[in-house]
């Protein structure tokens, strides 16, 4: 077992006894620790199989454990799953301690999202004026942080925070009387269990000699308080994550808990993995440029023995098209050395997959989406389209019948506007479709500070901004069909042999590719719009853009284009900061080149309404990478 392993591998994967924290850096064989931490405990009898204690994220890294352990040890590893699996196994077995049929139905978010409906008919509330959805995002992290639905109400202050928290009580007594519990209950009432059981705490504890967990910094309140209690009173605790690799805050999950661990273990010991076996050292030094800037959390120094000669690309295009078609062309050069699975399209927000997507399908070049859907299928952007395809053609039975399921009183909204309808979409296709939005008051289904209806927002923005590139609403809707018809068949996303990947950087983590196109690093996408002016935001950012960089096993492709269309309009971007923190002298500059020359002054629209005005030797300096982004900013 030792002799695959690297000093610093091998250090962790030995220790002794009492709390460790392993800081394992992208790449550095984190799995491989696990695993041989699991078998230098069976072979050096410090544990049998039953007295460990294996919890990750996915059931797939749960698997993989499973059997690296057996093959190196020949044993099984019976306590080893997800947060979520190992508390419904121990909610079954003991959960009627605490009022837990040991029988009761796990709600899944869809489960969730109907029960909460019911809720809303049952009392005659108005889903519009506080969404359902807006609701049970509420409900998710006040359960995340172990808040009852009455400590919740304590600190309700806003009209829809005090409205949540009612729904918050009908929705617990409801999951009660149906004897069901959603994702986030096999969480709460484990913990509640420990904490008041003390015989099933006891016979646990006295179990459990040894408890490991994965991806530490993805942890949420209710993760951490099982953690101490599952650890006690050993307290031989194994945690391994990467500060730089927390992503996913909008789950609940929190780095910090990772420092937490410090204050409540001060005899905790520290071990840190820096060597990278998957990237380059170019792309190391990049990636850790970006990384470097963040003050709230360590930073590690990765390493690599591995040696790549090719610098990383930059491309700054004129426009979102030049740019995707210039990807499209160099993917289509690196489908030549290398398969397509080995080859990943990166994006920050999933409204960008359709300009790719498109080029793509022009280009013959077989893909797949990774967690998403592909642009033209997505239900909101079918929606609308429905209601276009009702005005231009008012015997379309399968589109009338799409937007009477919207709701009736919508589709009438839609007919009483059909004549200035019919008007706008012989010339302004865009306007149409924000007039069919603005008639049907669409956009009220969706709130935007809950993520999945953002996603949804963006993607109605982009299907506008598609319109604006047409004539007519017949012919945008002819080159939606075409679009359609071109599709290539999704097949699972294991041993998608023949086709490259697309997916936002957030499904990215946990993933590698030999070579990586990362897209849309511009101000407003990476970082985004919403966390330009929030430090802790803006340094998640860094962290996103760190992960995606970090997937690149051979070769990096960073992009950026100096317009987009947008609301309709083509906007002026301006280049990502992140670009300027990276050495320049590891980057190989491509421009598409310029049609035509800036304005004096333009106007460049940020978050929450803001304006800047700038000249244009400042945006040549920005462009050149000669001026960064933070400085253009103080100016």
């Amino acid at each position: 077992m030792s002799r695959h392993l690297n000093p610093a591998q091998k250090l962790a994967a030995q220790h002794v006894s009492g709390p460790a924290m392993v800081l394992a850096g992208a790449g550095s064989g984190k799995t491989t620790v696990l695993t041989a931490r699991v078998a230098w405990l069976l072979t050096n009898n410090q544990a049998k199989t039953n007295n460990i204690l294996l919890v990750t994220f996915t059931n797939k890294a749960a698997q993989e454990i499973k059997q690296r352990v057996h093959e190196q040890t020949n044993r099984d590893l019976p306590l080893c799953g997800t947060f979520h699996s190992v508390c419904a196994k121990l909610l079954r077995q003991s959960g009627g301690c605490i009022g837990v049929d040991p029988s009761f139905t796990i709600y899944d978010t869809a489960d969730q999202l109907a029960a909460l409906k019911q809720i809303y008919k049952k009392n005659h509330y108005d889903e519009k004026e506080y969404t359902p959805k807006a609701v049970q995002s509420v409900i998710s992290k006040s359960k995340n942080e172990l808040l009852s639905p009455t400590e919740y109400e304590q600190t309700a202050t806003s009209n829809f925070q005090k409205f949540a928290a009612k729904i918050y009580n009908l929705y617990v007594e409801k999951l009660k009387d149906a004897q069901a519990l959603d994702f986030d209950d096999l969480l709460l009432r484990a913990v509640e269990l420990l904490r008041k059981d003390e015989q099933t705490r006891q016979r646990l504890q006295q179990q459990i000699s040894h408890v490991l967990i994965d991806e530490y910094q993805d942890t949420n309140t209710a993760q951490y308080i099982l953690t101490k209690l599952l650890a006690a009173p050993q307290n031989n605790l194994f945690v391994v994550g990467d500060f730089s690799q927390s992503i996913y805050s909008w789950r609940g999950a929190d780095y910090r808990n990772m420092l937490a661990l410090k204050t409540d273990y001060p005899n905790i010991k520290e071990y840190k993995l820096e060597q990278n076996y998957r990237s380059p050292q170019s792309i190391l030094d990049a990636a850790t440029a970006i990384i470097a800037k963040n003050t709230l959390h360590p930073i590690l120094a990765l390493w690599s023995e591995k040696e790549g000669t090719e610098k990383i690309i930059t491309l700054s295009a004129q426009t979102g098209e030049s740019e995707a078609a210039y990807i499209v062309q160099s993917m289509r050069e690196q489908l030549q050395k290398y398969p397509a699975r080995e080859i990943a399209l990166l994006y920050r927000t999933n409204a960008q997959s359709r300009l790719f997507e498109e080029a793509l399908l022009q280009a013959g070049i077989s893909y797949h989406l990774v967690g998403g859907v592909k642009f033209y299928e997505r239900k909101e952007v079918k929606d609308l389209l429905a209601y276009a395809r009702v005005i231009v053609n008012p015997l379309d039975e399968v589109s009338q019948e799409r937007a009477k399921k919207l709701g009736k009183r919508r589709l009438a909204a839609l007919e009483a506007s059909r004549k200035q309808l019919e008007k706008l979409s012989a010339e302004a296709p865009q306007e149409f479709l924000q007039q069919v939005l603005a008639a049907t008051t669409y956009l009220g289904k969706y709130k935007s500070e809950v993520e999945e209806d953002l996603t949804r927002l963006e993607n109605l923005e982009e299907l506008v901004a598609v319109a604006a590139q047409f004539e007519t609403v017949s012919q945008f809707l002819e080159n939606v069909a075409l679009v359609q018809d071109k599709q290539f068949v999704d097949g699972d996303v294991q041993g998608q042999d023949n086709s490259v990947s697309l997916m936002s950087l957030h499904a990215a983590k946990g993933l590698e590719f030999s070579v990586v196109f990362m897209v849309g690093l511009e101000e407003e996408l990476l970082p985004h719009s919403r966390s330009i002016f929030n430090p802790e935001e803006l340094e998640e950012e860094r962290r996103l853009c760190y992960v995606g960089m970090t997937r690149a096993k051979e070769r990096l492709f960073l992009s950026c284009a100096r317009s987009r269309y947008q609301y309709g309009m083509r906007h002026t971007r301006l280049p990502s900061r992140f670009l300027a923190d990276i050495d320049q002298s590891l980057l190989e500059k491509i421009d598409d080149g310029r049609t035509g020359d800036y304005p004096t002054q333009r106007s460049i629209p940020l978050v929450d309404q803001r304006t800047l005005v700038v000249d244009e030797e400042m945006i040549d300096d920005m462009l050149s990478g000669k001026m960064s982004i933070d400085a253009f900013i103080d100016s």
